[in-house]
């Protein structure tokens, strides 16, 4: 008997169902205009385009044009690239039009379903972005589907790192733009440190639809984005720290994988403090536990973190001297991205790499906030669904299932489970074995590339040709997957999330056409399109015999999301496929999450060696631990959040406050109140209300208005004067501070002045938010002891972040009124010996480049007289300055990097 549950979803649907019937009317009508707008020329789509623009632009909405944009899209796809767009993708478009997650199956073609909305909204002329997660993708996706919107007269723009300035804001400025998620959160940051607003790259935050969004919006969303300078350089620190690392005993620390912590025992704690006393990092007399040894006990913690919880390719690479990290969701290289608080220098130390200094936040956001600054968010993914709940609580986005073009036919067995990591690769390369024999192709997903490289070797010892594809092969990404759907083709990959290629069955014909051409330029186009369809359809033909695309996991992954994904590069638009995962005990996700009951069933049945357990229930048991973990993320996430949407506010004050004055003409109103505020701070603390003016601090008044205002007065005259109080002696002050100031504007001239002002308060602000920055940083990293105090560190952390905002803003007026009250106009010998000075200087570097000439190196140019006695060719002449010392040949250097470089 059927349950009310079950019934009432056969009777009236699932809600997803419903909202796919209620856009099915809207879909019909698009597809009534098809005729009209196929007997438009090339000319009728651009000034349709340009009817829609008018309307819109007077106030028609966008939903009541929707029908007719759709159409003239779908014809502009049609005409520019030979696609003519599903019911489904329509569909699909609707749904991200409307603010939601479209969830659609792999090989649906969400790359033209954004096209559709993005066309639409970029007709209200406020510019679309189009939000993917690598910089390969952004320049496929723009030049690919800037086709459809060039036949529709739009225009496309691309925003990569590392582009000059005028082509970003360019990129910018198009009607759509694709950038990957990392960019315009940095352009964000960027743009809100810029002295004036024509250097600003970015317009607007009004739609971004979002690939992979699950990748970006949840996956990525753990870590901030930072920018950061850096600071002191401490290199010589993590050398000594990281010999000290493989000296520490197990039994002198706990390791929490879960966390990816670890803590030093009691024991522990007595030994390393003994070894820093013995290597002299810790001063006799000085415990660890002092508060001036933090420091050193934070690099040893990072020190030991690196050594036992960053694996060399599993969580980092080596690369061109340097420790690149990788991406444990997507298995891709991350260059530029650092770890912070010491960590990234730590793993530097453990490699024998160059160690670059830590670094100081400057300005930071994190994903989720800065993708809530868009009036609109919309986002695709074929894996959305197992997190619907934090995309609606965080974001506000609901998610939709997209019904697939054809229905699905893959086969999906149950887990494999083996004993042994050692039996469940032998037993994976059997089953590649058989499928490469019988010509089927075979992916087999990886969670590393540690692995994906063991498993190639276990294949070629088998005599299995195979291609790995994983953060080492990057750049020849697009056309291994082309090559992954070959009759008989192997391929070993890393996560298979945001590859933007599909594997298409039989092989990829764009592909092997632009080889074939580039192999003999001379050939017809058209001859070796012919020959290569008709190669590509009878490979199709036996790959559909031997079974379609075969996934093989070797590995469950933390996230069901990312298993789904892999398992979805089988079966698309329909096709045959199966998909199969093989996991053993010694499995990170089984060993961490719980696999001893299985461990128990293992040995109760008394499997034999090589011997699997395949059984539905070990499926469940393993979602319930991935949803476990899945849970452990989205708290620290929500956590992180809640964190940041304290400094959130505080971001948005200080950068609208940045905007109004850079989008002023003039901020001499500004610069009078702060001036005024000034003032009244100083009278409050001198000369109170309310006190007798026998208890007033004249003269500390006339001192402190020397320091901060640059102002000499007769205020000690005037606190003498009958029936003068406090009111009146502030009037008399801004007075005085005003016609100071009048008279300085005329000696630089009102436009210099105006100038000066602008850019003091800009430098100003940024550094006294720099500083705020670094407090909120050190007050996050405290907060959490304030739960022992049974207060909750969440509202601690509010008021006293509200309090430090408060004290940065009386700062902030102080720094601004004493460095104006400070600056004055040059005279004429100080410009001359300027000018002076540096033609000394440029005398000298000309007189060096040539006495280095022939040997290719020139000896450093002195900055000041050499230490007395310092000869050159006399190492003993030059005493014994530490590294980091000043070079007493006087060149201004540090001794490493001069006369004390390592050769």
């Amino acid at each position: 008997m059927l349950g009310f549950g079950t019934l009432a979803r056969k009777v009236i649907g699932t809600p997803n169902d419903r909202k796919i019937r209620t856009v099915r009317s809207l879909v019909d009508r698009i597809n009534a205009l098809e005729g009209e707008f196929e007997a438009l020329d090339d000319a009728g789509l651009v000034a349709k385009t340009e009817e829609l623009r008018a309307r819109v632009a007077g106030g028609e909405d966008l939903d009541a044009v929707l029908p007719e944009a759709f159409a003239n899209c779908r014809e502009g796809a049609r005409r520019a690239l030979g696609l003519r767009a599903f019911d489904t993708q329509l569909m699909g478009g609707i749904f991200l039009h409307k603010g939601n997650i479209a969830e659609m199956k792999t090989g649906e073609g969400k790359t033209l379903v954004a096209t559709f909305p993005a066309y639409l909204n970029a007709l209200t002329g406020k510019g679309v972005h189009i939000v993917t997660v690598n910089d390969y993708l952004v320049r496929r996706d723009a030049e690919w589907m800037g086709k459809v919107y060039a036949a529709l007269g739009m225009t496309t723009g691309v925003v990569v790192p590392q582009q000059p300035e005028d082509e970003k804001r360019a990129g910018y400025a198009a009607d759509v733009t694709y950038a990957t998620n990392n960019e315009l959160g940095f352009d964000y940051l960027r743009d809100n440190m810029r002295g004036s607003l024509k250097e600003m790259s970015q317009r607007g935050h009004y739609f971004a639809i979002v690939d992979e969004v699950d990748s970006i919006l949840i996956d990525e969303a753990r870590t901030p984005l930072i920018i950061s300078g850096p600071s002191e350089d401490r290199s010589d620190l993590y050398v000594q720290i990281d010999k000290l690392a493989p000296e520490v005993s197990e039994d002198f620390y706990t390791k929490d994988e879960k966390q990816r912590n670890v803590t030093f025992t009691d024991e522990g704690n007595e030994w390393l403090e003994e070894r820093l006393h013995e290597v002299g990092l810790l001063p006799e007399g000085q415990s660890l536990y002092d508060p001036e040894s933090t420091t050193i006990v934070h690099h040893v913690n990072q020190a030991l973190r690196a050594h036992v919880l960053f694996q060399k390719d599993v969580n980092y690479i080596v690369q061109n001297g340097e420790a690149v990290l990788v991406d444990e969701f997507t298995g891709r290289m991350m260059p530029g991205r650092r770890l912070s608080e010491g960590l990234h220098q730590a793993i530097e130390a453990k490699e024998g790499l160059e160690i670059k200094p830590e670094n100081v936040t400057l300005a930071s956001v994190t994903f989720q906030n800065y993708f809530r600054l868009y009036d609109k968010l919309a986002g695709m993914t074929g894996t959305a669904a197992t997190e619907a709940e934090e995309f609606a609580q965080i974001y506000g986005l609901g998610v939709v299932e997209v019904p697939t073009n054809r229905p699905v036919a893959r086969e999906d067995k149950d887990d494999a489970v083996y004993r042994t990591a050692r039996e469940k690769f032998e037993a994976i390369t059997e089953e590649v074995k058989e499928a490469h024999g019988r010509g089927q192709p075979v992916l087999v997903g990886t969670t590393s590339i540690e692995k994906s490289e063991m498993l190639s070797r276990l294949l070629r010892e088998a005599g299995v040709r195979h291609n790995v594809l994983n953060a080492r092969q990057h750049e020849q990404e697009a056309q291994i997957i082309a090559e992954a759907g070959r009759p008989g083709a192997v391929t070993i990959a890393t996560n298979m999330a945001g590859r933007g290629t599909d594997i298409q069955l039989g092989g990829n014909v764009e592909m092997k056409v632009l080889e074939a051409l580039a192999a003999d330029p001379e050939a017809d186009p058209d001859e070796v399109r012919t020959r290569i369809e008709a190669e590509v359809a009878a490979d199709k033909r036996k790959v559909l015999e031997a079974g379609g695309l075969f996934v093989l996991a070797t590995e469950r992954h933390e996230s069901r999301r990312i298993d789904n994904q892999l398992r979805g590069r089988s079966g698309r638009q329909g096709d045959p496929g199966r998909s199969s995962f093989f996991l053993s005990l010694e499995d990170d996700l089984m060993r961490i999450f719980g696999s001893e009951r299985l461990e128990k069933v293992l040995k109760t049945l008394g499997m034999k060696e090589g011997e699997a357990i395949v059984h539905p229930w070990v499926n469940k048991s393993l979602e319930k631990a991935q949803a476990k973990v899945e849970g452990r993320n989205f708290d620290i996430r929500k956590q992180l959040l809640k964190f940041d949407d304290v400094m959130n506010d505080q971001r948005k004050v200080i950068f609208g406050q940045r905007r109004e004055i850079m989008d002023a003409d003039e901020v001499g109103e500004i610069v009078a109140d702060m001036r005024q505020q000034v003032i009244d701070d100083l009278m409050a603390a001198y000369v109170p209300q309310g006190a007798y003016s026998d208890q007033w601090d004249v003269e500390g008044l006339y001192a402190a208005l020397i320091e901060k205002l640059n102002l000499e007065t007769d205020v000690v005259a005037w606190a003498d004067e009958d029936g003068v109080d406090q009111d009146v002696i502030a009037e008399r002050l801004y007075k005085a501070a005003d016609e100071a100031a009048a008279k300085k504007a005329a000696e630089f001239g009102p436009q210099a002045m105006r100038d000066i002002e602008k850019q003091l308060l800009l430098q100003a602000i940024d550094a006294k938010w720099r500083e705020h920055l670094l407090r909120l940083e050190h007050l996050r990293s405290v907060i959490g002891f304030r739960g022992y105090a049974q207060r909750d560190p969440l509202n601690e952390y509010k008021n006293e972040s509200f309090q430090l905002f408060e004290g940065m803003l009386d700062g902030l007026r102080e720094d601004v009124i004493q460095k104006l009250g400070q600056i004055r106009p040059m005279t004429e010998e100080e410009r001359a010996a300027i000018l002076s000075r540096m033609k000394a200087q440029q005398a000298a570097v000309a007189a060096t480049a040539t006495a280095g000439e022939g040997n290719g190196s020139a000896p450093p140019v002195p900055d000041g007289p050499a230490e007395a006695g310092f000869d050159e060719s006399d190492r003993s002449t030059w005493g014994d300055p530490g590294r980091n010392d000043a070079c007493p040949c006087g060149s201004g250097k540090k001794f490493k990097h001069c006369h004390g470089q390592i050769a």
